[in-house]
């Protein structure tokens, strides 16, 4: 097996008609999937879309998108899964950058992608799920494609996707994974959580994002069971654990808050639940232990980004964990901590540094931007992560938090996510993001945003005081603002940077 793409044509001739994929809308085995996807392959074939050229996924969660991803791998292409919560300028910006040939999207944005393509000459080509558009080509009319599934030979080190970036400053960059990069990282992540064809997992991570593909792809590489669904719901996340006898549920540090917040907790059956997992932020020991003691299940933590096409670290499911680690790398991968000042040399033992990565999982590249490449890879292959970080003797890595949200007061380093885990422990509490405002005195200092606990009154004064207790001074917040909501990526990550530029723009 050389790519993603053959990944159903495997899983199809060993699992057969077992259940691979439960949506709201359809149920399909592996055998139906791998039928359908090349029906796909071979309607992109005779529209002409050509090996190596980009096709654009723009879409909830559904059926329709696992089935679309997969026929474009069998077609030869270049798979770009596109956020779902871009704007239609953005949006723009990625279809123009990626020169996609199609794209594939859901009928209620249809009209708005049919309008964008008119002034994109090389993209002529809108695919609806769902609801037709003026415009736009039915899904279903791929669905009945007759024609052959072109055969395309796999090389295990050409591109297999371009994922953007969420780009923080400025326009986001293509991140261009290697059928190689993501094939290891789905096997890599499946033998290290301990997958096989009896699990069936719940998630509502988005598709397009390298958690989520991990999670599907590296299921059914298993032969288990995804249960997908179009967007996290605390409740109907309960409910469908309990229905379907889950042994496995995958999601980001928010979403376990809301479980454990949601009504519906008392009376849901987690027996089933063998393992859960957790990444894409730092989340608060107490957190985990909430979820574990509820569950009766360890909540395995890992780290991963979009330029090594899913994890990187993990801890394997059988090995014993520690506590607030990221784990370890995935095998056959690297890992290090550099020093601040000089990314040649190991910052010392037990010292923050920038986490490191080298292997067969890391990006060839940004697209069209050989600058950019050449600041994040450097010349022997050891990638830049942003992540700042230290590690063990034994290799458990710890993230302290991002490079680029650190915050400088009086001189001092304060890692925001160091904050968010002490404030998160106390029971008023039920998110809380951290990020910096100016102060004419120290540069700057920590501001916590806090959404309260459901039928709690906690206080900016009892917050500092709580944190102060915990943390050295130059580290505890000078203001709480408590807000309804938190600002979050598609995948349930929170965006500080967001609330920065509400309350202090």
């Amino acid at each position: 097996m050389n790519g993603p793409g053959e990944i159903l044509r495997a899983s199809a001739a060993r699992f057969g008609d077992r259940t691979a994929l439960v949506t709201a809308g359809r149920t399909l085995s592996f055998t139906e999937l791998d039928a359908l996807s090349d029906r796909v392959a071979a309607w992109l074939a005779g529209r002409g879309v050509e090996p190596g050229r980009p096709v654009s996924l723009y879409a909830q969660n559904r059926w329709e998108w696992v089935v679309a991803y997969h026929g474009a791998l069998k077609a030869g292409a270049v798979v770009n899964p596109v956020n779902v919560m871009l704007t239609p300028e953005e949006l723009a910006f990625v279809l123009r950058d990626c020169d996609a040939a199609v794209v594939l999207t859901s009928g209620e944005q249809a009209a708005t992608v049919v309008e964008l393509t008119r002034d994109l000459p090389r993209l002529d080509t809108v695919v609806t799920f769902g609801e037709a558009a003026e415009g736009a080509v039915p899904f279903a009319e791929l669905l009945t494609c007759d024609g052959p599934v072109p055969d395309v030979g796999t090389d295990p080190d050409s591109p297999s996707t371009i994922g953007y970036t969420s780009g923080t400053t400025g326009h986001p960059k293509g991140a261009v994974q290697s059928h190689r990069a993501v094939l290891w990282n789905c096997a890599a992540t499946a033998t290290m959580h301990g997958r096989t064809a009896d699990d069936v997992v719940v998630t509502a991570l988005p598709a397009p994002h390298v958690y989520g593909n991990v999670v599907i792809n590296g299921t059914f590489l298993a032969g288990g069971t995804v249960v997908l669904m179009e967007r996290f719901h605390p409740g109907e996340t309960l409910r469908l654990i309990t229905e379907h006898r889950a042994t496995l549920f995958e999601g980001v540090p928010a979403m376990y808050s809301m479980l454990l917040a949601d009504a519906a907790l008392d009376q849901a059956d987690l027996s089933t639940l063998t393992r859960s997992t957790v990444g894409g932020q730092t989340i608060a020991t107490s957190t985990i232990e909430r979820w574990e003691q509820r569950s009766g299940a360890p909540l395995i933590e890992l780290w991963g980004m979009t330029e090594i096409a899913g994890l990187g670290t993990t801890h394997p499911v059988h090995a014993p964990r520690v506590p607030g680690s990221i784990g370890v790398s995935l095998p056959g991968v690297q890992v290090r901590i550099a020093d601040l000042e000089d990314v040649t040399r190991d910052a010392e033992p037990g010292q923050p540094g920038e986490l490191m990565v080298r292997g067969p999982i890391v990006m060839l590249g940004y697209h069209g931007n050989p600058e950019a490449t050449a600041e994040t890879i450097e010349p022997d292959g050891w990638m830049h992560t942003g992540d700042i970080a230290t590690m063990t003797g034994a290799g458990h890595v710890f993230v302290v938090d991002r490079r680029k949200d650190m915050i400088i007061t009086s001189g001092y380093n304060v890692y925001p996510a160091e904050v968010e885990r002490v404030l998160a422990a106390h029971p008023g509490v039920a998110l809380v993001a951290v990020g910096p405002v100016p102060d004419a005195v120290r540069g700057e200092l920590a501001c916590a945003y806090v959404v309260r606990a459901a039928g709690t009154d906690a206080t900016e004064e009892e917050l500092i005081a709580y944190a102060g207790g915990r943390l050295a001074a130059y580290k505890r917040p000078r203001l709480v603002r408590f807000v309804d909501t938190l600002p979050a990526t598609s995948t349930g990550k929170i965006m500080r940077r967001e609330l920065i530029k509400q309350f202090h723009a």
